[in-house]
């Protein structure tokens, strides 16, 4: 599928009422779980979608080119309304947040298998662990409210059991920028992944930061603080991986050629046939926006589109599926990693004077009082052992005690 040779609609024909922008929604006790996923998928790339274009137009002077991303961006956001309409009401803002983090886990590890470039590769990794921990303290929480078992609803695909402790996770900010990508000799699944990723991840932050003032329980306010900050973390990571000496224009046609392959993807992954149907018409739609942005270019920049994307085919698709080999085996090699800058590497390898050390200081102090460890702990104050899913024994044997929450795998320095 090359969606630079399709012949677009025109962009007026999108306009919708609001009959059909409030669509039925999924049925929580009938959907597999990667039907959800994908619906927190795509909404987190409509919200980027809408996001940069805003940011473009402040910087720009021309109303010409305002108005054509005015006109693009209503569209985008007619999306966005549908696929958050997808959501069912009775669907619970924590059950929902279990929904986050299988997707978290599940698409990060699925690129990493895949990842060519072994920078992106690496930062996919380590990032990749620090979500499956979020996914554990979340369901801690999720049976310990509600009775509610995360692995029904993660259809059995995903494990549920500690990853590289969340208390670790926390890093000075300098320690969170990477190198980035070439776009001109990047391979197209690094730029897709790079895209995709910051996009997924910038969709869970705001929807955690936003969630950390509206939930009803003190413990479930105080976890979705934590866990939003460790998201910021990931987003500064994620963001930083980006190309920034693409132009504003190249940008457009990347995010575009993104949403057209996402679309296209979840379309041919899709099991819900109503929701198929939303999925093939909006990669109709974007497919417009990819030749608008396309003539864009060509109009201010001079630059026809294969200057920024050489060959407009798709690469191999994005599937999402179960990935518990893979994560165990960056589980038992990587849980006590840390970053130190550009690199990745074991806590106990940091000098004595580490920023790490310093931040984890005045954030951890008194260990008792971090979140993430508080959950898990009352847990298994009222039930003897923490809740997990899991399919063998844990690959990393610090992490196995389920009477007691590991706080030093990943910050061994600190106990």
């Amino acid at each position: 599928m090359n969606p630079f040779k399709e012949k677009p609609a025109k962009m007026d024909s999108f306009f919708k009422s609001w009959q059909q922008l409030y669509v039925k929604p999924y049925d929580p006790r009938e959907a597999d779980p990667y039907t959800r996923a994908r619906v927190i998928l795509m909404n987190g790339t409509e919200y980027e979608a809408v996001w940069f274009t805003q940011q473009f137009q402040r910087h720009i002077e021309d109303n010409e080119l305002r108005r054509a991303l005015a006109l693009s961006r209503r569209v985008e956001q007619q999306q966005q309304k549908v696929i958050a309409a997808l959501k069912p009401a009775e669907e619970t803002v924590l059950e929902h947040t279990i929904g986050y983090e299988q997707l978290a886990v599940d698409l990060t590890a699925g690129m990493a298998a895949r990842e060519p470039d072994p920078m992106v590769k690496a930062a996919l990794d380590f990032a990749l662990l620090e979500d499956f921990d979020h996914l554990y303290r979340y369901a801690d929480l999720l049976e310990q409210e509600s009775g509610v078992r995360a692995e029904q609803l993660v259809g059995h695909y995903t494990e549920i059991m500690p990853g590289r402790p969340t208390i670790a996770e926390h890093r000075h900010p300098t320690d969170n920028v990477r190198f980035y990508i070439d776009n001109k000799t990047a391979h197209p699944l690094t730029k897709l992944h790079t895209a995709i990723i910051t996009a997924a991840e910038q969709q869970t932050m705001n929807y955690y930061m936003n969630t950390c003032a509206l939930y009803p329980t003190d413990v479930g306010r105080r976890l979705y603080q934590e866990i939003g900050l460790i998201e910021e973390q990931h987003v500064t990571q994620y963001g930083s991986l980006m190309d920034p000496r693409a132009t504003m224009l190249e940008c457009l046609l990347n995010h575009e050629y993104t949403e057209c392959y996402l679309y296209y993807s979840c379309y041919m992954d899709e099991t819900d046939a109503h929701i198929k149907r939303v999925w093939e018409e909006h990669f109709r739609q974007e497919v417009a926006h990819l030749h608008a942005a396309a003539d864009l270019l060509k109009k201010y920049e001079k630059k026809d589109w294969q200057q920024v994307i050489p060959d407009g085919a798709f690469p191999e698709l994005l599937k999402l599926h179960e990935n518990v080999a893979y994560v165990r085996d960056i589980l038992g090699s990587q849980a006590g990693y840390t970053s130190r800058l550009e690199n990745y590497l074991p806590e106990t390898q940091l000098p004595g004077d580490a920023p790490y050390f310093t931040f984890q200081r005045a954030l951890n102090t008194p260990t008792e009082q971090t979140p993430t460890h508080f959950v898990i702990a009352d847990y298994i104050a009222a039930h003897g052992r923490d809740y997990r899913w899991q399919t063998a024994e844990h690959p990393v044997a610090a992490l196995r005690d389920r009477a007691q929450d590991n706080v030093s795998v990943g910050r061994e320095r600190m106990m």
